[in-house]
């Protein structure tokens, strides 16, 4: 058995091989480069500017791990294709900082605008931008492992059409704005478009709200679009980097909607989504006449000022819409939930009574700890359940991975793996034969992240190739349970 797999491992390696193309790759070192070289590794370019002028679609930018000072907008506005991306990514085992606090603070003085589509980037630090750290209006990108922190508006925001974009294991905090009432997290906001995915992303001391979904409602905007969170963790929003209270920011974890007239539909979904210690609301519908669909979140100690862990419950959906709250835990705090709300085995129905019993640890201090080498979120026991709580094995089958008879209620599933490993696609423990249909049909389709129920692209380079097969094998053939108790027979 083990020799027909890897035969077909291994001719999955040569057509790959046989159909590559050959790409550019290029360096930019801020310290030690020049606009008027080469590019290569041993004559890097200065700025990213120059990378990206020079650089073709399926070409490669890797960014050396220094600061990078910068007082005025990098634009990317060129676009490549599904089958020939445009590559920037941190030199490996580098974290490059691109400085922007020598900007001013004003409107349209952001750090990154990224115009273009079919983009990767990987591996940044953006802080300091005098407006948004990154604002995206293309699509088809991937923004992966960056960080964006201490703009002076939004970290990262998508608008005027950005479609079909995948965020995945991002930072965003200490962002904050001249009024403290306007920099969120991440803002898929305004005139933003729809298949918007976010995956492994943390939001936290951002002066407004974590999330932000809020639409600009006039005939000339889009409407009825949808976003969708999976893995992601919102607190303590509506604070300021000092901890202090922000003035004007509303301070909610996730807002999932809202518009200028109360009439714009923004369909989010939620999955396994953490919101707690948030100056307002945890979970916040706002004005929004979208459906809203939360399945397995946790909400912990919201409204520390004012406010609701789940809030849905302020205007009627629009017609054909819905909202529902499946498998869902709040501890510590209130809920808001009209009737309309489709309410089921959450832990405040019948039979569930939550104490702090049910959970391993209510301390959240390690939320804020540092990710994971390939840059997932860190692995902590805060909200995971406990020992014999009534909380396992209590919810309702919602096509989410799970252990046990049934799932768990809330977003740590009890039992899950503590490291899992980046092959197991399906997310059951274990690198089997099924992972390796998903891998075959990712290859086949060229799936994104957001159509798997894991990870599509095991070594996070944004396209399938022989080194994710490479990874799969090692991984298959050799210890592929976690605790690694057993290997593959």
């Amino acid at each position: 058995m083990k020799k027909i797999i890897l035969v077909l491992l291994l001719t999955m390696w040569m057509l790959f091989a046989v159909s590559t193309a050959y790409c550019s790759t290029y360096y930019v070192d801020y310290v030690n480069g020049n606009d008027s070289n080469s590019g290569d590794i041993n004559d890097p370019f200065k700025t990213i500017s120059q990378a990206v002028t020079t650089a073709a679609a399926g070409d490669t930018i890797y960014v050396r791990g220094e600061t990078h000072t910068y007082t005025t907008t990098i634009s990317i506005s060129k676009s490549g294709t599904v089958n020939a991306k445009y590559y920037m990514f941190a030199y490996p085992g580098e974290r490059p900082i691109l400085d922007f606090s020598g900007m001013a603070d004003a409107d349209g003085n952001r750090g990154i605008r990224l115009s273009g589509s079919y983009w990767y980037i990987k591996g940044l630090d953006i802080k300091g931008a005098g407006d948004n750290g990154m604002n995206m209006n293309g699509s088809n990108n991937i923004i992966e492992f960056c960080s964006f922190y201490e703009n002076r508006d939004t970290g990262l925001q998508l608008d005027n059409g950005a479609a079909n974009n995948e965020i995945i294991n991002c930072d965003s905090y200490y962002n904050c704005d001249s009024t403290q009432g306007d920099a969120d997290g991440f803002a898929p906001k305004l005139t933003v478009g729809t298949g918007n995915y976010f995956y492994g992303c943390r939001a936290w001391q951002n002066s407004d709200d974590g999330w932000d979904g809020y639409l600009k409602s006039t005939v000339t905007y889009p409407d009825d679009m949808t976003t969708t969170l999976e893995n992601c963790w919102c607190f303590k929003n509506g604070y300021l980097k000092s901890g202090a209270v922000a003035t004007n920011g509303n301070g909610n974890g996730y807002k999932m909607g809202g518009s200028d007239l109360k009439d714009f539909r923004h369909n989010f979904v939620l999955k396994k989504c953490i919101a707690f210690s948030n100056k307002a609301k945890g979970f916040d519908q706002n004005s929004n006449k979208g459906s809203m669909t939360l399945y397995n979140c946790t909400a912990y100690y919201n409204g520390v000022v004012s406010g609701a862990n789940f809030s849905i419950n302020t205007f009627p959906l629009a017609t054909g819409k819905t909202a529902t709250v499946t498998n869902s835990v709040y501890f510590t705090g209130t809920n808001n939930l009209n009737a309309l709300v489709v309410q089921t085995t959450d832990s405040w129905q019948s039979p569930y009574v939550v104490t702090s019993a049910d959970f391993v640890n209510i301390n959240p201090s390690a939320a804020y700890g540092p990710r994971n080498a390939d840059g997932s979120l860190p692995d902590i026991n805060f909200m995971h359940l406990a020992a014999g709580s009534d909380l396992i094995d209590g919810g309702t089958e919602v096509n989410l991975p799970y252990h046990g008879t049934t799932p768990d209620l809330g977003y740590f599933e009890y039992g899950g793996c503590t490291r899992p490993f980046a092959s197991d696609l399906d997310s059951d423990c274990e690198v089997d034969f099924f992972d390796y249909a998903i891998l075959a049909d990712a290859w086949t389709n060229n799936l994104s992240y957001a159509d798997l129920n894991h990870d599509g692209y095991i070594n996070h380079n944004g396209h399938l190739n022989l080194t994710d097969i490479a990874q799969f094998t090692a991984e298959w053939l050799t210890c592929n349970r976690d605790p690694q108790s057993e290997c593959w027979q």
